[in-house]
């Protein structure tokens, strides 16, 4: 059966704002077009100067969501909840529905997605892309399938960075809403004793078990299916969380219960306009160690107060 390609224009001003409201409708499927800076993109991201005469045709003023429904959802519950929170939001926006086969929308967004460094230490590496030079830095295989995070997004890449500093040799790791495992495996690069990972989409676990498995971590990394943590049990010096504002909140409410003495806790997938609703949840028992901000979104370390 066909997916639903659900498509939300709005002016490229309003583009992050909207795709945080997009995330909310699900935690998997959603693409991108944003061509405001397609030059500097294509140099910086996909180390590339020529770029394709279709694309240099694309409008520059919009930015296009595009939300992946599978089969069995209702569609109109996503065009209701897109367009009361966009209008409650004062953004402008146009709502598209078309059908779209699973694999149109899976070889999408792979034409864009090119070997990619990050950080100071790590380089992505796409599985279907002729092998990268690595310049000295660790390369992370992946192949992000139907489950977030491939490293283009900024608050992926936020995350990363924080777990450059903060991950120390023989750490142990909790990865909230693991998706592609993306996290988990970067943590476990560069000197985790062992990640644990957790998704409530069973593929999105089966898929982070296989991109470990695929960067030879495996035996390092535990895949859970369940909500949060309600099927998880232990304490970790690092437990880390790519999700969205809410849903920080909710898990902030318990966290402490999974941290070991001293234990960092890293949060992105926050923008900025709900940064102070994460600090305020944070406040009673936290202390901010790190900010990291690019483009609207937000990361923040943090640890128990003394």
């Amino acid at each position: 059966m066909d997916w639903t390609d659900v498509t939300v224009t709005v002016a490229q001003a309003d583009g992050e704002k909207a795709e945080a409201i997009a995330q909310m409708v699900v935690p998997y499927g959603i693409y991108i077009e944003d061509y405001s800076d397609l030059e500097e993109g294509a140099r910086e991201i996909a180390h590339i100067d020529l770029i394709d005469e279709e694309l240099l045709k694309k409008d520059r003023t919009h930015t296009v969501i595009h939300i992946y429904l599978e089969p069995q959802e209702n569609p109109s519950e996503a065009v209701a909840f897109l367009s009361e929170h966009l209008s409650a939001a004062g953004i402008d926006h146009h709502i598209g529905e078309s059908s779209c086969k699973m694999e149109d929308w899976i070889n999408n967004w792979r034409k864009y997605f090119h070997p990619m460094p990050v950080g100071e230490k790590l380089l992505i590496q796409p599985s279907w892309e002729e092998p990268a030079e690595s310049g000295g830095r660790t390369v992370l295989h992946l192949e992000p399938g139907l489950a977030f995070g491939t490293g283009t997004h900024e608050t992926t890449r936020l995350c990363m960075e924080l777990l450059e500093t903060y991950v120390r040799p023989d750490a142990q790791v909790l990865d909230v809403g693991c998706g592609s495992g993306i996290l988990s495996v970067a943590a476990l690069l560069l000197g985790a004793k062992s990640a644990v990972g957790v998704d409530i989409d069973e593929l999105a676990v089966k898929t982070a078990i296989e991109n470990a498995n695929r960067n030879h971590v495996g035996n390092r990394f535990t895949g859970i299916c369940g909500s949060l943590t309600e099927q998880v049990s232990g304490t970790y010096d690092v437990v880390v969380a790519n999700i969205v504002a809410d849903v920080i909140l909710a898990l902030t409410a318990d966290v402490e219960n999974f941290l070991k003495p001293g234990a960092v806790y890293l949060m992105s997938g926050i923008i900025d306009e709900r940064e102070a609703d994460v600090l305020e949840g944070l406040k009673p028992h936290f202390e901010i160690l790190q900010r990291k901000e690019e483009r609207g979104w937000v990361a923040l370390a943090a640890k128990v107060r003394n």
